[in-house]
């Protein structure tokens, strides 16, 4: 099986054309559908199971939730003309304290359905104009323009989806 890049090892080019916009807004609309598509049948056992200190399957989908607030912040911001977007923690200390493996599941995806719902209807109500609007990415070093954010995101669930697929085959 192919290792998984580490999301902080990756980089990304941040050149989507304008033009992919709706698809980038498709790809992060679709989300939470292919979340529940992945965890379908999944035994509270295998969701709940830990290797190492890695996050179970449950965590993964609840890290999906928790970074939501940062993904539709880091809009806003570039909707108001900041300048450098707010960066992410380095911790992922909330995903570690929800204590995920608590929860029921299904409301960790309903949560992250209205969460997405939401982000998505904010992107669909943008004017053409703001998609190359742009602000400073910590992280990367670069300007993150509108676009790119949607790109992103995208990326980060099929980054924890891949994830969540990985340890599902490592435990079947």
């Amino acid at each position: 099986m192919q290792r998984i890049k580490p999301w902080l090892e990756r980089d990304f080019p941040l050149d989507t054309p304008e033009w992919m916009f709706p698809h980038a807004v498709e790809r992060v609309r679709g989300g939470p559908a292919r979340l529940e598509d992945t965890l379908r049948d999944v035994s509270k056992a295998a969701l709940t199971y830990r290797k190492g200190n890695a996050w179970s399957i449950q965590e993964e989908a609840g890290h999906l939730l928790d970074i939501e607030p940062l993904m539709s912040e880091r809009l806003e911001q570039l909707i108001s003309g900041a300048q450098v977007l707010r960066a992410w923690d380095g911790t992922n200390q909330a995903t570690w304290n929800a204590q995920h493996n608590t929860k029921v599941l299904a409301d960790i995806l309903l949560a992250f359905r209205q969460s997405r719902q939401s982000l998505v209807r904010r992107f669909d109500a943008l004017p053409e104009e703001m998609i190359e609007r742009a602000a400073h990415h910590p992280r990367l070093n670069k300007p993150m323009r509108v676009i790119d954010l949607a790109e992103f995101v995208a990326e980060h669930d099929d980054y924890h989806l891949a994830r969540i697929s990985a340890a599902k085959r490592i435990q079947t």
